[in-house]
């Protein structure tokens, strides 16, 4: 599988506070432009994977509506992370 427990830990430990908090807005916005990547690298050898396409969509915005929320209560948490992530360009 392409996300193992260990990589999952990674990306808490370096966006949350500790590599067993999943629930902050950094860590949950890291591991999904982790996902969204993979599943980006999928779709450029598989175009007509149309249900990889519906999931990627799905997390695109899932990850936007953490951002938004972020962006609303925190705006140097947010700019950190879009920052950190390098999701604006």
């Amino acid at each position: 599988m392409y996300l193992s427990q260990e990589k999952k830990e990674e990306i808490f430990k370096k966006h949350g506070k500790s590599e067993k908090d999943t629930g902050s807005a950094e860590g949950q916005i890291a591991l999904f432009t982790y996902r969204i990547g993979h599943l980006t690298n999928h779709l450029k050898t598989n175009r007509k994977d149309y249900n990889t396409q519906r999931a990627l969509q799905l997390l695109v915005g899932k990850r936007r509506s953490l951002l938004d929320y972020l962006k609303a209560k925190d705006i140097l948490r947010y700019r950190a992370i879009v920052k950190e992530l390098g999701l604006r360009r």
